[in-house]
């Protein structure tokens, strides 16, 4: 078969594309065009999928991308505050402005009821093949979407069929689901599309089946860890301080128990890590994956990827990346790097050199660190050369901690990961760099962490795994001794803890793995959240490189001074949130428990209540008001 590359970002003009709307109970009538005249090919079949590919992550033609995503995490720092991580400044929003939002439902739910009446009458095209893996598209399409839905807001109303334009129906499959639940109809999605995909995608950068089933891995763990280190609180079912308890009040979960429901979520993360892991080998160049203008083969560790073409579709990424990008890494993430040894940096016979230059910090370190982060530091090497002594720079690299905005170097750790120094893709508008999406390496991640979460120990394949990710990154692959030289009290991680208590060694140490893997893929903050780590986010201080110890030499004074970066009677290491005393945040981060899931607007409660708030089905997230700009009441008990 011909293969192609498709561009999943480029808008399909198609007359019976939904139009976009503000919520699922959005009261218009939807016109789809004829479908009479409609999918009698497949290729309309795949026209109209295309336009959901639009829901994937990519890296933006201006700024932000998943290398930015993270900013909102403790793994890098933008240029301006995280309302996310401090009391009274999030308030309730506006629909349009909220990821309250179910018009991919709506266009899916269409999709796939109209397809399977087609195919059950016989009046869809004979290329059974083709028009399974367009409907199992849509199957996965309709699962990424749910499970946007499920980490912002918890429970969500279900609804896999498409609604009649009368409002009583709509009110009434308003109803919030338990999130359980709405993660059972997620893996339930993932199950059909594994079984309608191809193995092999027909074109590059379409889903195919190992897409499916790393999704399901990666929701089946978010789901299980949530609700074991959230268990008993406001945000799990099955309890009395559950927000939905007066209407469920004697909700009893599928497998049994609080219990049975975790391990019921971790059996099936295991199950489908596993088949993704053992199908997929890790590429050898980490490196490479994010900074090549190239097309993944079919059974690359590269399994979904996010294409572009010049004069079609381009990003701008390498040309932030190029000056600073406003989105550095954090010291507490480069510190969380092991040694090429295995060893912590704190550890006695590390060979850890120090900090006061990063190019001394970043030496013998795990090149996941060296090949993602830019080290920085002036040395001058002193030598006699024709009877005179001179100084030879050996190594300089400035970061631009004096520009601004999305120019700036907001820590001194500039991104390497993803930059792409071919002149050409440095142009604003002009980088053609492929996006992974989904990574087989994460397979092996939630491999290791699903078994130890259900069995407490590293059997099954876990040595393995765990062995292959650490080799192809270029340390030491005996994790136990990593593990054996580990002590919680010198790691400067929140993930060393969940639920205000410190986890064990060997999981911090898969948690780490996890980080230093995934950097700047935006899937940090889900991990922080799932885990409850982010109880200990208490006057929090997201930092920089050493400065003022040498670093700051390479300055001029005007490039250093209290206007641009803290001086250092507040600390040797820049400190973002500390250079305005005026900052909501100086005094650091406080993480309010309420902001664990999102507010739902005040006008989901007016549509579903008539017009009344307090009448409507719906329920508000806990500390949120059923109010129009409200912050939350932090007084509120989410324990």
């Amino acid at each position: 078969m011909k293969r192609y590359t498709i561009h999943i970002q480029v808008a399909v003009a198609l007359v019976l594309l939904m139009t976009s709307c503000e919520s699922f109970l959005e009261r218009e009538p939807l016109d789809f065009g004829d479908e009479t005249a409609y999918f009698k090919k497949v290729n309309d079949l795949k026209l109209y999928v295309n336009d959901r590919y639009s829901m994937l992550p990519k890296n933006n033609n201006l700024w932000g991308g998943l290398y930015s995503d993270d900013i909102q995490s403790d793994n890098q720092c933008g240029t301006s505050l995280q309302i996310l991580f401090y009391p009274g400044e999030k308030k309730t929003v506006q629909v349009g402005s909220s990821e309250w939002n179910f018009a991919n439902q709506r266009a899916l739910n269409y999709f796939i009821n109209l397809v399977v009446k087609k195919k059950a009458a016989g009046e869809l095209p004979q290329d059974t093949d083709l028009v399974n893996h367009y409907l199992g598209e849509a199957f996965f399409l309709r699962a990424y979407d749910y499970f946007r839905l499920l980490r912002n807001f918890g429970d969500v109303p279900i609804i896999l069929d498409q609604m009649p334009d009368d409002q009583a129906v709509l009110t009434q499959h308003s109803t919030r689901s338990p999130r359980n639940e709405v993660a059972r109809q997620i893996l339930a999605d993932l199950d059909q599309a594994a079984v309608l995909l191809k193995e092999k995608a027909p074109e590059s950068g379409r889903i195919c089946r190992d897409a499916a089933l790393l999704l399901k891995a990666r929701a089946a763990l978010y789901e299980a860890t949530w609700e074991r280190y959230h268990a008993g609180t406001v945000f799990v079912p099955g309890n009395a301080k559950w927000a939905a308890v007066s209407g469920n009040s004697g909700y009893s979960f599928p497998a049994g128990s609080a219990e049975a429901e975790v391990t019921f979520f971790l059996d099936q993360a295991i199950a489908a890590s596993e088949a993704v892991a053992d199908a997929r080998t890790l590429n050898a160049d980490y490196q490479g994956m994010f900074n090549a203008d190239q097309v993944f083969p079919d059974n690359d560790e590269v399994i979904l990827a996010r294409y572009y073409q010049t004069g079609v579709l381009s990003h701008s990424c390498s040309s932030y990346l190029e000056t600073g990008g406003g989105c550095n890494a954090t010291r507490a993430l480069v510190n969380s790097f092991l040694m090429t040894n295995g060893l912590p940096i704190y550890a006695p016979a590390s060979g850890y050199q120090g900090d006061k230059l990063s190019y001394y910090e970043f030496q013998d370190r795990d090149p996941r660190l060296t090949g993602s982060v830019r080290a920085a530091g002036s040395i001058i090497n002193t030598k006699l050369v024709d009877g005179r002594y001179v100084n030879d720079t050996i190594f300089y690299y400035k970061p631009n901690i004096y520009r601004f905005g999305n120019e700036k170097a907001t820590t001194g750790y500039e991104l390497q990961k993803w930059f792409c120094d071919d002149k050409v893709q440095c142009e604003n508008y002009q980088c053609t760099t492929a996006t992974p999406i989904l990574r087989a390496a994460e397979a092996y991640l939630i491999y290791l962490e699903a078994y130890y979460e259900r069995y407490h120990d590293l059997g099954g394949k876990c040595d393995a795994y765990w062995r292959s990710l650490r080799t192809r990154a270029g340390i030491n692959p005996d994790y136990t001794k990593t593990i054996a030289a580990t002590d919680l009290a010198q790691e400067n991680d929140l993930a060393v803890w969940s639920k205000g208590v410190e986890v064990d060694a060997t999981l911090y140490n898969i948690r780490r793995e996890r980080r230093c893997e995934l950097i700047a893929e935006g899937l940090r903050l889900d991990d922080l959240k799932r885990w409850r780590a982010l109880d200990m986010m208490t006057a929090y201080q997201p930092e920089g490189f050493n400065l003022w110890d040498e670093m700051y030499k390479m300055y001029k004074a005007s490039e250093r001074d209290e206007t641009i970066v803290t001086q250092s009677n507040i600390s040797k290491y820049i400190r973002p949130l500390q250079v305005s005393a005026t900052s909501a945040a100086y005094s650091g981060y406080n993480f309010p428990r309420q902001h664990y899931l999102e507010p739902i607007p005040i006008s989901e409660f007016l549509l579903t209540g008539e017009g009344v708030a307090k009448d409507s089905p719906l329920y508000q997230n806990p500390g949120w008001p059923q109010e129009a700009d409200g912050p939350a009441d932090y007084t509120f008990d989410c324990d």
